[in-house]
Protein backbone atom coordinates (compact mmCIF):
# COMPACT_ATOMS: atom_id res chain seq x y z
CA UNK A 1 0.00 0.00 0.00
CA UNK A 2 2.70 2.60 0.52
CA UNK A 3 4.65 1.79 -2.63
CA UNK A 4 1.22 2.91 -4.58
CA UNK A 5 0.56 6.22 -2.23
CA UNK A 6 4.77 6.90 -2.93
CA UNK A 7 3.60 6.69 -6.55
CA UNK A 8 0.22 8.92 -6.51
CA UNK A 9 2.64 11.88 -4.12
CA UNK A 10 5.07 11.57 -6.60
CA UNK A 11 2.37 11.64 -9.24
CA UNK A 12 1.13 15.13 -7.89
CA UNK A 13 4.22 16.07 -7.43
CA UNK A 14 5.45 16.34 -11.00
CA UNK A 15 2.17 17.30 -11.70
CA UNK A 16 2.53 20.37 -9.29
CA UNK A 17 5.77 21.23 -11.18
CA UNK A 18 4.42 21.37 -14.54
CA UNK A 19 1.41 23.87 -12.72
CA UNK A 20 4.63 25.98 -11.84
CA UNK A 21 5.19 25.76 -15.40
CA UNK A 22 1.94 26.72 -16.90
CA UNK A 23 1.57 29.34 -14.15
CA UNK A 24 4.80 31.59 -15.27
CA UNK A 25 3.83 30.99 -18.78
CA UNK A 26 0.18 32.35 -18.29
CA UNK A 27 1.34 35.01 -15.96
CA UNK A 28 4.09 36.09 -18.45
CA UNK A 29 1.58 36.02 -21.01
CA UNK A 30 -0.50 38.11 -19.16
CA UNK A 31 1.71 41.15 -18.10
CA UNK A 32 3.01 40.96 -21.73
CA UNK A 33 -0.74 40.79 -23.03
CA UNK A 34 -1.57 43.85 -20.74
CA UNK A 35 1.61 46.02 -20.64
CA UNK A 36 2.16 46.11 -24.14
CA UNK A 37 -1.13 45.39 -26.10
CA UNK A 38 -3.08 46.55 -23.67
CA UNK A 39 -5.77 43.75 -24.07
CA UNK A 40 -5.43 41.83 -20.64
CA UNK A 41 -6.60 38.26 -20.15
CA UNK A 42 -9.43 37.34 -18.38
CA UNK A 43 -8.91 33.81 -17.37
CA UNK A 44 -5.25 34.37 -15.98
CA UNK A 45 -5.76 35.39 -12.78
CA UNK A 46 -8.57 33.01 -12.09
CA UNK A 47 -7.33 29.88 -13.34
CA UNK A 48 -3.48 30.76 -11.36
CA UNK A 49 -5.36 31.33 -8.27
CA UNK A 50 -7.10 28.20 -8.45
CA UNK A 51 -3.33 26.24 -9.47
CA UNK A 52 -1.85 27.90 -6.59
CA UNK A 53 -4.34 25.75 -4.59
CA UNK A 54 -3.17 23.16 -5.64
CA UNK A 55 0.69 23.52 -5.79
CA UNK A 56 0.06 24.18 -1.87
CA UNK A 57 -2.42 21.72 -1.05
CA UNK A 58 -1.66 18.66 -3.41
CA UNK A 59 2.29 18.47 -2.72
CA UNK A 60 1.92 18.57 0.86
CA UNK A 61 1.77 14.89 1.11
CA UNK A 62 5.13 14.69 -1.40
CA UNK A 63 6.69 17.30 1.14
CA UNK A 64 6.32 15.52 4.28
CA UNK A 65 7.40 12.08 2.93
CA UNK A 66 10.53 13.60 1.74
CA UNK A 67 11.28 15.29 4.57
CA UNK A 68 11.80 18.31 2.26
CA UNK A 69 10.30 21.25 4.33
CA UNK A 70 12.00 23.84 6.45
CA UNK A 71 11.93 22.98 9.92
CA UNK A 72 14.39 23.26 13.26
CA UNK A 73 15.70 20.41 14.51
CA UNK A 74 19.02 21.15 17.05
CA UNK A 75 17.14 19.82 19.89
CA UNK A 76 15.49 16.69 18.38
CA UNK A 77 18.66 15.40 16.37
CA UNK A 78 20.38 15.58 19.77
CA UNK A 79 18.13 13.78 21.68
CA UNK A 80 18.24 9.98 22.17
CA UNK A 81 16.83 7.86 19.91
CA UNK A 82 13.84 7.15 22.53
CA UNK A 83 12.91 10.73 22.21
CA UNK A 84 13.35 11.31 19.00
CA UNK A 85 10.90 8.16 17.81
CA UNK A 86 8.39 9.85 20.85
CA UNK A 87 8.64 13.41 19.24
CA UNK A 88 7.93 12.08 15.69
CA UNK A 89 5.31 10.89 16.68
CA UNK A 90 3.62 13.34 18.99
CA UNK A 91 4.55 15.32 15.07
CA UNK A 92 3.32 12.88 13.23
CA UNK A 93 -0.53 12.17 15.47
CA UNK A 94 -0.41 15.98 15.41
CA UNK A 95 0.04 16.27 12.10
CA UNK A 96 -3.08 12.97 11.56
CA UNK A 97 -5.05 15.85 13.60
CA UNK A 98 -4.88 18.66 12.00
CA UNK A 99 -4.91 16.84 8.35
CA UNK A 100 -7.84 15.09 9.58
CA UNK A 101 -9.77 18.09 10.61
CA UNK A 102 -9.16 19.94 7.39
CA UNK A 103 -9.83 16.77 4.80
CA UNK A 104 -13.35 17.14 6.70
CA UNK A 105 -14.03 20.84 6.01
CA UNK A 106 -12.86 20.46 3.24
CA UNK A 107 -15.10 17.98 2.09
CA UNK A 108 -17.98 19.97 3.57
CA UNK A 109 -16.90 23.19 1.70
CA UNK A 110 -17.06 20.76 -1.81
CA UNK A 111 -19.22 18.93 -0.97
CA UNK A 112 -21.68 22.73 -0.54
CA UNK A 113 -20.55 24.38 -3.07
CA UNK A 114 -21.12 21.07 -5.93
CA UNK A 115 -25.05 21.18 -4.24
CA UNK A 116 -25.72 24.62 -4.45
CA UNK A 117 -23.90 25.26 -7.65
CA UNK A 118 -21.74 27.69 -6.49
CA UNK A 119 -19.33 29.70 -9.26
CA UNK A 120 -16.88 32.31 -9.58
CA UNK A 121 -18.63 35.34 -10.53
CA UNK A 122 -16.52 36.14 -13.14
CA UNK A 123 -17.05 35.90 -16.84
CA UNK A 124 -14.96 32.23 -16.89
CA UNK A 125 -16.88 31.24 -14.33
CA UNK A 126 -15.19 28.43 -12.59
CA UNK A 127 -17.36 25.94 -10.49
CA UNK A 128 -15.85 26.31 -7.06
CA UNK A 129 -16.40 22.80 -6.60
CA UNK A 130 -13.26 22.24 -8.17
CA UNK A 131 -10.67 24.32 -6.30
CA UNK A 132 -13.09 23.26 -3.13
CA UNK A 133 -11.91 19.45 -3.59
CA UNK A 134 -8.48 20.30 -4.35
CA UNK A 135 -8.78 20.67 0.13
CA UNK A 136 -10.06 17.24 0.92
CA UNK A 137 -7.64 15.44 -1.64
CA UNK A 138 -4.49 17.35 -0.51
CA UNK A 139 -5.30 16.92 3.22
CA UNK A 140 -6.52 13.66 2.92
CA UNK A 141 -2.99 12.72 1.49
CA UNK A 142 -1.31 14.59 3.62
CA UNK A 143 -3.21 12.87 6.92
CA UNK A 144 -2.17 9.06 4.97
CA UNK A 145 1.63 10.11 5.02
CA UNK A 146 1.29 11.78 9.13
CA UNK A 147 -0.17 8.01 9.37
CA UNK A 148 2.89 6.70 7.46
CA UNK A 149 5.06 8.93 9.80
CA UNK A 150 3.41 7.29 13.23
CA UNK A 151 4.05 4.04 12.20
CA UNK A 152 7.48 4.57 11.31
CA UNK A 153 7.89 5.95 14.40
CA UNK A 154 6.10 3.85 16.65
CA UNK A 155 5.95 0.20 14.76
CA UNK A 156 8.29 0.55 12.44
CA UNK A 157 11.22 2.58 13.21
CA UNK A 158 13.74 0.99 11.10
CA UNK A 159 11.75 2.05 8.07
CA UNK A 160 11.63 5.93 8.87
CA UNK A 161 13.10 8.01 10.87
CA UNK A 162 16.75 9.73 9.94
CA UNK A 163 16.91 7.91 6.74
CA UNK A 164 14.71 9.94 4.77
CA UNK A 165 16.62 12.79 5.97
CA UNK A 166 19.80 11.95 5.45
CA UNK A 167 19.01 10.24 2.05
CA UNK A 168 17.91 14.13 1.15
CA UNK A 169 20.89 15.83 2.83
CA UNK A 170 22.92 13.46 0.43
CA UNK A 171 21.54 14.42 -2.45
Amino acid sequence: MRTIFNRIVRGTRFLGQLVLVFMVLTICYDAMMRYIFAAPTSWSLEINTFLIVYVAVMVAADVQRTDSHIRITFFVENARPLVKRGTQAIIALAGMAFAGIMTWRGFLMAYQAWDYGERVSSSFGTPMVIPYALLPLGFGTLALQFLFDFLDATIWPDRGGDKKHQELQEV
